[in-house]
């Protein structure tokens, strides 16, 4: 129960300043596109944004801040206070003397890396803007990986607020230079947004540094790659960098299939807008629930409570099931009006909504997975087990290539630009599948027979709301309707109408996962819950 309550607690935090930096993201999205459209600017800056992002999962949220957080909490166990901050100070200069090389690196051959990323778009498509977008983006990734990694010790003493909330920062930056008043003063508006990108990339680091002093570390310089806690690190990195690697090449296919001759202008940025969408329902609670339960199993395997770490995982993974399938189902059913109503205006006009929600179809289909995943990986990081995700991921890149392919060639009228949203998401789903095999193989029964009793449950509650939602589309002739605040109101009382009833259906079907969250919520903590699960 105490770990329950942990989960819940924490990641409510999480959840709570997430969505708000959802909502500002959303603000940002929208004053991207009313200004770029679904234009080739628009493709330039959504390329050169995309690029360092790339390179910063692979140092420093994708691999290093998994990597680290098992060592540091072992660290914490283990070593006295002094030892502790020593290994933290000296992995930030060393991370910082890697990132500032990259940096440099990423700005010099800028041509190259974007030349590698539009390789199938034709001769007749120059990408000079997003050549000279992606220099001024690019030192982005050395102020994102030390926030990574101050976000990383954080979460370790089970700070949640501050970390979560500093994309924040980021979309208020990026709406700040998308005003007119802000953008005239740059060669264009592509330009004063990537500005927008480079100032709250350096915000996202440094409103962190005040609550790591308040902790305890001093910034005291010293590289080193001798570091016994460092070469636990990097030997972790090892594996975690290339299995990164592997799901950034996915992101690396999925982004020359949507670059193709073949697909219509505009395709990367529909994807894009689409994937932002279901961020917000992933990044709502799945993301929130993964991001609390990694520095609790991480504590949970350094003592060797294997029983309890599996316990946390399927509680995690109801949990999240419960949020995550009627999310997908509702995104999949008002995939139109949802993107009419946050994005068609401006430049973003109908052709670009029909765009945009053809790709949020099919990435709606692998939600689920996608949240699972995120859940089902920390799982095996904090036994400091790095290999095995790579392997799976391996499969799933050729599984994603593959279906790209005969999707591109044989089924290209029926999924058009969503082709790649669709490779991707059935590719999800098998990592989800084969890294829960290999962990129940690995460590023993982990309730199958519940999450999937509660997964019956979520899915009939689903489908009920799902036609209700389908009915009350047709009833209420949204599509006929043509002013905004008339589409806003019919929008805002279907969303409201569909969750009342998913919950009141989860309570009248007896799923336990509502039943969990009432009871945690309304009692106190037990007596002698171990310091390191408090808050």
């Amino acid at each position: 129960m105490t770990e329950k309550r942990q989960i819940l607690k924490s990641a409510s935090i999480i959840s709570l300043v997430t969505i708000v930096s959802r909502v500002l993201g959303y603000l940002r999205d929208q004053r991207i596109l009313v200004l770029l459209g679904t234009s080739l600017a628009a493709d330039s800056f959504v390329l050169a944004y995309r690029i360092p992002n790339l390179f910063r999962r692979l140092v420093g949220e994708g691999s290093m801040t998994p990597s680290f957080i098992p060592v540091f909490t072992t660290y914490m166990r283990e070593k006295s206070r002094e030892e502790v901050w020593d290994f933290a100070n000296r992995l930030f200069w060393t991370l910082a003397l890697v990132l500032a090389v990259l940096t440099v690196m990423g700005m010099v051959f800028s041509p190259a890396v974007v030349h590698l990323f539009t390789i199938s778009s034709g001769k007749g498509v120059q990408w000079d803007q997003a050549v000279y977008l992606n220099r001024i983006i690019f030192p982005y990734l050395f102020f994102i990986c030390l926030a990574a990694l101050a976000m990383g010790i954080l979460n370790c003493f089970h700070v949640f607020g501050l970390p979560a909330a500093t994309p924040v920062f980021l979309n208020l930056s990026i709406i700040l230079f998308s005003i007119g008043a802000v953008w005239r003063y740059f060669k264009d508006p592509a330009v004063s947004l990537a500005v927008g990108v480079l100032v709250g990339g350096a915000l996202q680091f440094l409103i962190q540094v005040p609550l790591l002093v308040q902790r305890g570390m001093r910034f005291t310089f010293g590289v080193s790659f001798r570091h016994p806690g460092i070469r636990s690190v990097a030997r972790l990195m090892i594996p975690r960098f290339f299995g990164i690697g592997i799901v950034q090449i996915n992101f690396f296919v999925d982004t020359i299939f949507a670059n193709a001759a073949k697909m219509p202008r505009g395709s990367l940025t529909s994807l894009y807008v689409a994937d932002r969408v279901m961020e917000l329902a992933l990044g709502g609670y799945a993301i929130a629930v993964a991001t609390a339960i990694l520095p609790m199993m991480s504590h949970q395997a350094a003592a060797g409570e294997y029983d309890t770490l599996k316990r946390t995982l399927a509680f995690s993974v109801r949990i999240v099931s419960f949020i995550a399938v009627p999310a997908a189902l509702g995104l999949m059913i008002m995939r139109e009006p949802i993107i009419r109503v946050l994005f068609q205006h401006g430049q973003f006009v109908a052709e670009s909504t029909r765009l945009t929600a053809r790709a949020l179809l099919y990435y709606s289909v692998g939600l689920p997975a996608f949240a699972a995943v995120k859940l089902i990986v920390p799982a095996f990081y904090s036994t400091q087990d790095t290999k095995t995700p790579v392997i799976v991921a391996s499969m799933s890149l050729v599984l994603n290539i593959v279906l790209n392919t005969v999707f591109l060639v044989f089924f290209f009228r029926t999924f058009q630009n969503g082709s790649p949203a669709l490779a991707t998401a059935l590719a999800g789903y098998f990592d989800f599948f084969a890294l829960f095999l290999i962990f129940r193989l690995r460590y023993g029964r982990m309730g199958t027979m519940e999450i999937l009793t509660s997964f019956a449950r979520i899915g009939l509650c689903s489908a009920i709301m799902g036609v209700a939602c389908w009915l009350g589309m047709r009833y209420t002739q949204f599509s006929l309707h043509s002013r905004f605040l008339v589409q806003l109101s019919v929008f805002t009382a279907l969303i409201v109408g569909a969750t009342v009833l998913y919950l009141v259906l989860a309570w009248l079907f007896r799923c336990h996962e509502i039943e969990e969250v009432y009871g945690i919520a309304v009692r106190r903590r037990p007596a002698g819950t171990p310091r390191y699960l408090e808050p």
